[in-house]
């Protein structure tokens, strides 16, 4: 059998260039993997390893984010809005079929936002560590409430923080449950792309624009109500960005939904790919 390798590719979607890490046969199932802040596609990096042989996956960088170009908040407007539809064009682009979305954070919002215009471009959906639930935003997501209400100098230093080694520190190890099982290398090249020039600006536009994230939730719930999709929640328990709550919620109004937590933060991945990547197998085979 021929082993799989992981490929890094660019595609032009809208005049931009995407990246995206490509790994598995086309001919098996399709796994869309979509992060955004700390570390885009690369939290995904060892999960791509452990299921290389049995999928087909795809891991892009959004607009802004790793690898992918960086376009001047003068020519492209960094919302949640516009950088879900640039990723909703790559899954057409590259000829994604009958794909199951994987999404962290902000791709959470991304797969939501996506699945409300196309619902049936998506047989099932897996989710970690995001929300669609206001009692699903974590103690760091509060923190930062005022920004999102009244941007200005002084509400901005309560946002700042997090996209500097304060903020890595809750990204990847706040919660966890062994941290000599997080690559410190991965906290540097996290640091490392947020601290590039122009991206202060980028993230802070972006992280402001969340505020369309929480007035987007009742039709996310809508969503979810009416449509019961088949779903796989793996959850970081100890997360302060989007703790068990956010899982809890999803899983009151999908009761069909697995859930599975673990003693870990929000980089669930971090410490429990292996794991998780089994569970996504059984997800997927045993439709």
């Amino acid at each position: 059998m021929k082993k799989q390798n992981i490929h890094y590719k660019t595609t032009k979607v809208d005049g931009l260039n995407i990246f995206y890490r490509e790994a598995g046969d086309v001919s098996k199932p399709h796994l869309l993997l979509l992060n955004g802040v700390p570390n885009a596609s690369s939290a995904f990096q060892e999960l791509m390893n452990d299921l290389k042989e049995d999928f087909y996956l795809v891991a892009p960088d959004f607009p802004g984010f790793g690898h992918s170009d960086v376009p001047n908040p003068k020519d492209f407007e960094y919302t949640f809005d516009n950088i879900s539809k640039v990723i909703e064009r790559f899954i057409d682009v590259i000829g994604l079929k009958n794909v199951t979305p994987y999404g962290i954070g902000y791709g959470g919002v991304l797969i939501f936002r996506i699945a409300v215009r196309r619902p049936d471009l998506f047989p099932g959906y897996i989710l970690q560590n995001t929300s669609a639930y206001h009692e699903g935003l974590g103690p760091v997501f509060l923190n930062a409430a005022p920004y999102l209400e009244n941007r200005n100098e002084e509400t901005t230093k309560l946002a700042e923080p997090i996209l500097g080694r304060e903020g890595m520190n809750l990204f990847f190890l706040s919660g966890v449950s062994d941290e000599s099982r997080i690559n410190p290398d991965n906290i540097v090249g996290a640091l490392h792309a947020l601290n590039r020039p122009g991206q202060r600006e980028i993230q802070l536009d972006l992280l402001y624009n969340y505020k369309t994230n929480l007035a987007s939730y009742p039709d996310w719930q809508k969503f979810l109500k009416e449509n019961q999709p088949r779903l796989l929640l793996v959850w970081g328990q100890n997360d302060p960005f989007f703790p068990l709550a956010a899982a809890e919620a999803i899983k009151r109004d999908v009761p069909s939904a697995q859930l599975h937590a673990y003693n870990t933060g929000h980089l669930a991945l971090e410490e429990f790919h292996v794991d998780i990547a089994g569970l996504i197998k059984r997800f997927i085979y045993d439709a």
